[in-house]
């Protein structure tokens, strides 16, 4: 290879002519090429004996890049030109790992329905750049350019999100910045060599101690991941991204790390017809992963979401300690807690809102919080005791129905039962298959069945939005009664009418009879089931009892 001379990013380059070999072999015809470098000393003593193209935009297996020579190959057919990710007041999100959802793209793709069906609008899917490992959950990446050929490769990739754009739900990547694997390119060769590295070295928040993370204070650095998001955005149709570990990659606001990176793409959405909204607002999706502080990196930054652990720590204290707690109900409002609704900064605003969730691929299967039963897996971690299933109701329909962007992980909604170690090895190098059989038996069914109602009531009315009215009824008789009640309303707007909407949580196994004001005369009807009989108020603020059912709830609409 040949180095750029004058080159500030320490570049080489190399050509490489395709001439058919005489002896027997398929080199010099048209098909997929694999191919790796070596670093030698003029000795040809190796210094760095096998390693990746840090910028292949395919991969084989393990340390291995590919190419492609097809001459009849044609441009891929994209046919989502009207396609607009949703607005923050809209989003549903479903978190997803390919490998352990459905295998592959193509699979993933064959489940579009189902997952549309409850509610979802936005895919969020692990990790798919390339690992070393045959099973990983990919936050320690060999390769950024390319998906996984584990996982279908760059077609099967668009073939998802082409089909994903078709039903309106959008897609964002967990993108790993912060970190690589330790046999990444820029990692292995500098470190071997002794050369100073142009990417790597000490920044902020450094997750792994015994290799160094990416440094943002180095151009090489900036330059790759900001050419990296314009490339998954265009070559892609991504929507956005779930920017994982950002303490590692986070220097301020006015920082040369992550806020400059989140800037930057949002800038470079401007250009990009399917972010431009008819109001005139930019849709990417910039979710930041910044645990200690999600409220401060939403207000500091361009991201329009946040991860944040709120719901899912009051849920779970609740769900193993058997009481009701008003935290649970303030933590349904993130507005309350200091969270923005909206950021304005270098003549840009736009709407913004924490994800809300009770399970993500960091944490145990809610539904082992209830109990769990004597068999293991092979790492020896219990499963879930899904007999307890009915305990998850009331809290599927807090996740709905409150503020904040709903996220599932894939099989909560008919309780998957895997554990999860808190630490080892075995927590992120062991498949976790999700069990489809559960989706047919009782508690898979009523689960489900749940989460649609749920998914299209949050579709079709405005009042249950991310941002918007919030008011709980802090009443002590309602948690004696292991109730929680509030209210969602919308005011009317363009065509759309008022929405007015009370729901009501009964984490208790007893049926509950609950006083509350009802806001304005009318008929109150009951939306999840639809078999209660409706309410009649006759004036503006009428004290009057609702009862629900136990480890369920209800939500009342004014018709």
């Amino acid at each position: 290879m040949s180095w750029v001379n004058g080159s500030p990013l320490d570049l080489w380059t190399a050509t490489v002519p395709l001439v058919a070999d005489p002896a027997p072999s398929h080199f010099g015809q048209v098909g997929r090429y694999v191919y790796r470098y070596q670093l030698l000393r003029s000795d040809r003593r190796p210094i760095a004996f096998w390693f990746p193209d840090p910028f292949a935009r395919e991969t084989a297996i393990g340390t291995l890049s590919a190419f492609t020579i097809d001459p009849q190959a044609q441009p891929f057919a994209w046919s989502d030109a009207a396609f607009v990710p949703p607005h923050i007041d809209q989003m549903v999100v479903y978190e997803l790992n390919v490998r352990e959802f459905n295998t592959d793209f193509d699979g993933v793709t064959r489940q579009l329905d189902y997952v549309k069906g409850l509610g979802v609008n936005v895919l969020e899917l692990m990790p798919i750049s390339n690992v070393k490992e045959a099973v990983e959950w990919g936050y320690t990446p060999l390769d950024y350019f390319a998906p996984d050929e584990r996982l279908g490769g760059p077609l099967a990739f668009k073939r998802l999100v082409d089909a994903a754009h078709e039903r309106d739900i959008a897609v964002i990547l967990d993108s790993v910045y912060a970190h690589t694997h330790p046999e990444f390119t820029y990692n292995l060769v500098y470190e071997a060599s002794g050369e100073m590295n142009p990417m790597l070295g000490r920044f902020e928040g450094e997750f792994f101690q015994d290799w160094a993370g990416t440094d943002f204070r180095k151009a090489f650095t900036r330059d790759y991941f900001i050419t990296l998001n314009k490339y998954l955005i265009t070559e892609y149709h991504v929507d956005g991204f779930r920017y994982d570990y950002v303490p590692g990659m986070y220097d301020g606001p006015a920082g040369q790390g992550y806020a400059d990176l989140v800037y930057q793409t949002y800038q470079y959405s401007k250009s990009i017809t399917r972010f431009q909204a008819a109001s005139g607002e930019r849709r990417i999706i910039q979710c930041a992963e910044h645990l200690p502080d999600a409220a401060g990196i939403m207000a500091q930054t361009h991201s329009s979401c946040a991860w944040q652990n709120g719901l899912l720590d009051r849920a779970r204290e609740m769900g193993r300690g058997g009481y009701v707690t008003e935290r649970l109900a303030h933590q349904l409002d993130p507005e309350f807690l200091g969270y923005p609704s909206e950021h304005t900064a270098a003549g840009d605003t736009f709407a913004v809102a924490p994800f809300q969730y009770f399970e993500s691929h960091d944490h145990g299967r809610f539904i082992n919080q209830f109990g769990t039963m004597n068999l293991r897996d092979l790492l020896g971690e219990r499963y879930g005791n899904r007999d307890r299933f009915y305990k998850m109701q009331p809290y599927v329909i807090a996740l709905y129905t409150g503020k904040g962007i709903p996220m599932l992980w894939h099989g909560q909604e008919f309780a998957e039962n895997w554990g999860v170690p808190p630490g080892g090895l075995g927590r992120n190098l062991f498949e976790r298959p999700l069990h489809w059989e559960f989706f047919y038996d009782e508690a898979g069914k009523a689960l489900v069945r749940l989460h649609r109602i749920l998914g299209t009531l949050r579709r079709t009315h405005r009042a249950l939005g991310s941002r918007g009215y919030y008011y709980y009824y802090d009443d002590q008789a309602h948690l004696q009664r292991g109730v929680l009640a509030y209210r969602r309303k919308a005011e009317a707007e363009g065509a759309g009418i008022a929405e007015d909407l009370l729901v009501l949580l009964n984490f208790s196994d007893r049926e509950a009879e609950v006083w509350l004001p009802f806001p304005t005369a009318g008929t109150w009807a009951e939306m999840i089931d639809g078999t209660r009989s409706p309410i009649e108020v006759t004036q503006n603020g009428q004290w009057l009892p609702a009862v629900v059912p136990s480890n369920y709830g209800s939500i009342y609409k004014r018709t």
